[in-house]
Parts: structure tokens; sequence; C-alpha cells
């Protein structure tokens, strides 16, 4: 038998006690004791804040992406270690992909995103504010990596997912993590922790782990700590209220089951495209990890007449729902997680027979392929009708956390809305519709109450990737009885483990602190263009002040001739009357063109190409006539990896173009991006 082990300060350690047993949710055999017991909970925190703390919060985030990305790529290698040992929690190879694969999937999402975030430990965001009338003053946002700990405690069911999901924002924010998954399928865990802490790829202290009853942990946290709970909402508000958390004001993060709907819209007919599509959905949803997810369809909303058209495909669909050992040849769906699981789901269906009907599915008549239904946790697709659904409000209020989903009518679109909401708050809805002005009034009407909204389609079906699929660059969280938090979210989610701080002083002094040039802020000038420097040797503040040209009508004129852009403001000047302008005004694009030529060396150099332009705004007319030239300067600089031994190393340069005219007033403003080569090609 396999004594589980969790991973404190640094140490995998056995609990002091026996231990809880815990089983194979298909054999109903006993896979592993755990037990947390012994655990130094106030010293765990105390090690990742002491010790993968200050580790984490040197690195930048370009470093902790790409410690994201070689984590991810080890993982991807022991996949299917992981998928033998997930076949014991009851699920199928396809569930198991979502939850291992798709949790692997978070770390290379979030290894991605550091290319949004500066070359530094920490970030700003939004733009500089202007606080004074001669721009001595101004005021920025900055945000800090929390100098606490994340504590994750996870639901049973995505045991790789749930704790990757989480684990990648918080270590690219570059704050350590304490991972509690449930116990029953935390044998699944532990084996992914193992390989993790055995690759030597995260700095000691910023992963620790809690295979047993995590228990009192929470009388340990502090007010730069952060705490996120995926699992049932009554224990969720049963944490939420600790009185360490209120006491500290500890940012605390829930996504708890909901009672999410699959809509059908108005438009659909039995012989389109998307009633075949709705039916596909509900039932994958249906059976997906055994209807195990925390965004599962348990409301099928359809208009009411249609209610006997889905009821029959329904049933036709879930007929063909082969139950099983995950193992064996055509088995479609699994067990659930455990006996304990199968006798909450059957109490929740006793209380929801009480006001609807099962018309699909049926508990003691059902076959289970290569395995003893008796022994295992296994349970069939119930499906319910509830005819009533405003009068009999049980399908609104109770979960059962399963393969159970009831079907209800509605007759117009602000119906369908109002049974929506009844949920109280929801993780996701979807509705299938071919038309999008009823998609437009169900999504702008529901959206309050969910946290996200898919609108399937003929069109977007082959790539999308289903009701139940939480994105890491989108928002995963929901209102009311979903939690009220949200988690991913791409950069949203990081800025949950950053402390954000408003900064204000001189352009030169907050660019001292940011490491990003404002502009008024004092400008360096050296006797070297900056186009012939490496990247190590470039200042953020270094300004080349350029030669300047005279804007000429042949300018305008050849310009117009090459670029095909003879607008009329350019081109004509019998047109002008009633616009802004007093006479032919110089191309936008020519102004920038123009600017190039005057700021580039046209020498081979450290320079190796234009990488883009990020922002560009034109901000005075130029008449013909008029005088410009160039202030540019170093603005930021953001580092880049080698892909291979052959690959080039070089970084990316930001420049702040700035145009000005004689009378030293900007004409326009520009962000362009170079990619430079380094000095050191180490």
């Amino acid at each position: 038998m396999n004594a589980l082990h969790n991973y404190a300060c640094g140490q995998w350690v056995a609990g002091a006690d026996k231990g809880q047993e815990l089983y194979n949710a298909i054999t109903g055999d006993v896979v592993a004791v755990t037990s947390s017991k012994g655990l130094d909970f106030a010293r765990m925190c105390e090690y990742a804040r002491s010790v993968g703390g200050p580790k984490l919060r040197k690195m930048t985030f370009q470093e902790r992406g790409l410690m994201l990305k070689a984590l991810a790529l080890h993982l991807l290698s022991k996949k299917e270690d992981f998928y033998k040992i997930s076949w014991a929690t009851g699920a199928t190879r396809i569930d198991s992909w979502v939850d291992i694969e798709g949790g692997i999937g978070n770390l290379f999402s979030y290894a991605s995103l550091r290319r949004q975030f500066p070359n530094e430990s920490f970030c700003y965001e939004g733009d500089v504010a202007r606080l004074s009338k001669n721009n001595t003053f101004i005021g920025h946002h900055i945000c800090v990596p929390k100098e606490g700990v994340a504590i994750h405690i996870n639901a049973f069911n995505f045991p790789v997912w749930g704790m990757l999901e989480k684990v990648a924002v918080n270590w690219l924010a570059g704050v350590p993590a304490i991972v509690k998954p449930a116990t029953v399928t935390s044998f699944l865990t532990e084996a992914v922790v193992k390989e993790i802490i055995a690759s030597g790829i995260l700095p000691e202290g910023a992963l620790q782990l809690v295979v047993g009853s995590a228990n009192g942990i929470l009388d340990h946290v502090m007010n730069q700590d952060v705490v996120t709970f995926t699992g049932s909402a009554s224990t969720g508000k049963m944490l939420k209220s600790h009185p360490r958390l209120l006491e500290e004001s500890v940012h605390f993060n829930m996504e708890a089951d909901s009672l999410n709907c699959c809509v059908l819209g108005t438009d659909v007919s039995p012989d389109m495209p998307e009633f075949d599509i709705f039916i596909k959905e509900v039932a994958r949803e249906i059976t997906t990890k055994a209807g195990q997810k925390c965004t599962a369809v348990r409301r099928i909303i359809v208009p009411e007449s249609r209610v006997e058209d889905v009821q029959i495909a329904l049933g036709k669909r879930l007929a063909q729902n082969v139950i099983g050992d995950p193992n064996v040849e055509g088995v479609r769906m699994g067990s659930l997680a455990g006996k304990a699981q199968l006798l909450e789901v059957k109490e929740k269906v006793e209380i929801l027979s009480k006001t609807q009907k099962i018309v699909i599915g049926n508990f003691e008549n059902f076959e289970v392929k290569g395995a003893d239904k008796n022994k295992g946790a296994f349970m069939p697709p119930i499906i319910f009708l509830n005819d009533k659904p405003f009068v009999n409000t049980d399908c609104h209020n109770v979960e059962a956390f399963g393969p159970v989903s009831t079907i209800m009518p509605y007759k117009t679109i602000d119906e369908a809305i109002e049974l929506s909401k009844m949920g109280k708050g929801s993780l996701v809805s979807s509705i299938v519709t071919a038309d999008n002005s009823i998609a437009r009034k169900y999504t702008l009407g529901a959206a309050c109450m969910h946290g996200r909204i898919l609108v399937l389609n003929a069109e977007c079906v082959k790539e999308s990737t289903g009701h139940g699929s939480p994105m890491p660059m989108l928002v995963h969280g929901g209102p009311g009885r979903a939690g009220g938090g949200e988690e991913m979210g791409g950069k949203r989610g990081v800025f949950h483990y950053l402390q954000r701080t408003a900064i204000q002083g001189s352009p030169t002094t907050i660019t001292a602190i940011t490491g990003q040039y404002q502009q008024g802020a004092h400008q360096i000038e050296k006797d070297i263009h900056p186009f012939r420097q490496y990247f190590e040797d470039l200042e953020i503040g270094e300004t080349l002040i350029t030669a300047k040209h005279t804007v000429t009508d042949a300018d305008v004129v050849n310009f117009a001739n090459v670029s095909g852009d003879h607008f009329y403001a350019h081109t004509d000047v019998t047109s002008l009357d009633g616009t802004i302008f007093t006479g032919r005004v110089a191309h936008g694009y020519y102004i920038l063109s123009k600017a190039a030529g005057l700021f580039v060396n046209a020498k081979k150099g450290p320079v190796l190409l234009n990488y883009g332009i990020d922002e560009c705004r034109f901000t005075k007319p130029v008449y013909m006539g008029s005088t410009i030239g160039v202030r540019f300067t170093c603005k930021e600089k953001i580092d880049q990896e080698k892909k291979n031994a052959e690959d080039i190393a070089k970084g990316i340069v930001k420049w702040l173009v700035d145009v000005y005219d004689e009378t030293g007033e900007t004409v326009a403003i520009a962000t362009i991006l170079t990619m430079v080569k380094k000095k050191n090609q180490d």
C-alpha cells in the first residue's frame, strides 16, 4: 500500500498517524493512505515567505516565464505516467487529457504571457497621470509581488489542472505556493508534485504540498498572503469567514460549483445543424468526468415547443454512452471519484425528485463494462424534466455533482434569461443559436450573473473549446453562488498576486524607479549613435536629437503618389472649407516615415530589424514649410532568450519617437521596437 507524502519545508514527510485510506474509484481497492498529522503549518508558511518568496521575487518576469516553460516541457515528457495513475480516479483518457495536458497547457500559456511584462521583477500598469501643468510632477502605478504565500485549497475533480492553473499564475507573479488538493484524489497530485520537485526547475520554497487535512493552516495567514478555494459553496463560505482572514485582510478568492445552464435558441429547429450541436454539447458536459465539473451543464433551458424533441434526441445520445472501466475499449464514461461522492449525488437526486421527474436514466438499471458496478463508484446519467421551472425551483438551488441535469421550458428569450439568473450566479452559460440578435440579447441580459458566456453555432463549433472548458487567458469565476472571485484571465490573474501602488514624483525619478522612460525626464546624449550600440550598452533615457527637415509640397505630392493616399486634406486645397485645416497638410505616415529617415543609422550594426510599432498618434497638423525634428529616446529594454545554441543573443528595445516642429511642439509621437544584438553571445 502506497503511503503518500507531504512536501514541507524542503522535505518529503509522511503523516504521523495511520492516515486515511484512498480508494480506486473503478475497483474499490485501497490505493494509498494519506495523513498530514504532525505538519507544522506555521513553519511551512514562514518557509514559503522567507525562502521561496525572496528567490522568486529576485527573478524577472522573463525568467519566471522561462521557468514555467521548462517545467511544462518536463511534465509533458512524463504525462503517460500521470495517465496511468489518473485511471484510478475514475477518469477516461479524454477526462485525464483535460486534467493533465490541460493543466500543463496553463503553464505554457502563462510562460508565453511573460512577453507582455517588462524585463523587471515588478511591472507597471496603465497610463502615466500628468499631475502638473508643466509636467514636472507625474504619477504612475507599479505592481510588486506580494511578500506572502499563495495557499491553494483545491477540489477533487481536477487533481492536476486544479493545481497547475493556479500555481502558473502565482509563480509568474513571483509568489510561492502551498497546495492542498482534495484528499480523495491527492495521490495523482502527489505524483505530479514529485516530478516538479525532482526536476529542480523551481527555486526551493516555491512549492509545498499537503496531501492530508489542512485544518488549521488558515490560522497562520498574514496580510501579504493569498488564499484560493475551489469546491462547494458551503465550504467556501465557511473558509471565507475565518477570523484570521478578516483580521489580516487576506485576499480570498473563491470559485464554487454552480448551476450552469445551456440554452437552445428560439430560432433553432431539429433540422438545423445547431440542434445537433446543442444535443452533443449538453451530452458531453453531462458525461465528461462523469459530470464532476464545476462548469458542467446542470440546467438545460429549451423553448417549450422543443422540449419533447430535445428529450428524445438527448435520450438517444445518452443511450450510446458506455459506462465502465476507462481502460476497456469503447468505454466513454468512467466513475465518480469515490463512493462518498456517489452517496452525496444520490442524496441530491432524491431531493430533486420531489419536485421534478426523471425522464432519462435509472440508478438501478444500467450496465457497466469491464468492472463491477457495485464495487466502483459508477452511476448512469440522470436527466430530469421540470415543466414548471418558475414554480418548482429546487433545480435552481440544489446541485447534484455528477452526471445529472434538468430540462426546463421557456417561452421567450427574456424568460430564458430569467431562468439562467435563477441559478443565483454561475461560472458559465452557453447558448446555441444561429441568430446573432438572439445571441446579443441573451448575452447582454444574462452576463451580470455569469462569469463566462459561450455562443455556439455552426460557424465556430469545429474549433470551439466547449461549454465546460475555461481558458487560461480568459477569466474563470463567477458572481453569487459561483463564489464572486476570478482565476486565470491572463494578466488579470497575475495582478491578484501583486500589490498595486501609486507612485508620484518627477518624470526623472519615476523613470529611475520604473526602468521605463517617462516624457519630460532627463535625457542622456552620447557621441555614439544609439543604433551603433549593443543591447547591453543602451541606457534608459539615452536620446538622439536628430537633424531637421523642412516639409515641402514636393514631399507631400511624392508621398501621395508612392503610397496611393490622395486624401483631400493632403492633395486638394479647394476641399478644405469647413474643416479644421487652414491649408494642405502632410500625411501623418509621411511624418513618421521621414522621422525614421532622420533617426536611422543606415550602416550594418547591432540593430537586427524593426520589430513594429506599439503606439502612434498625430497630434498637430504639419503644413507645407513646417520644419520637423526628432527626439529619439530609449524607452524600455526587454530581454529575449536564445531559442537554441545557434540563435543570436538579442533583446527588444522600445524607443520613444517624439517628432516636433519649429515651435518645439510635438506633432507626432510613437513607440517603435527594434531587435538589437547583444555584445555577449554566450
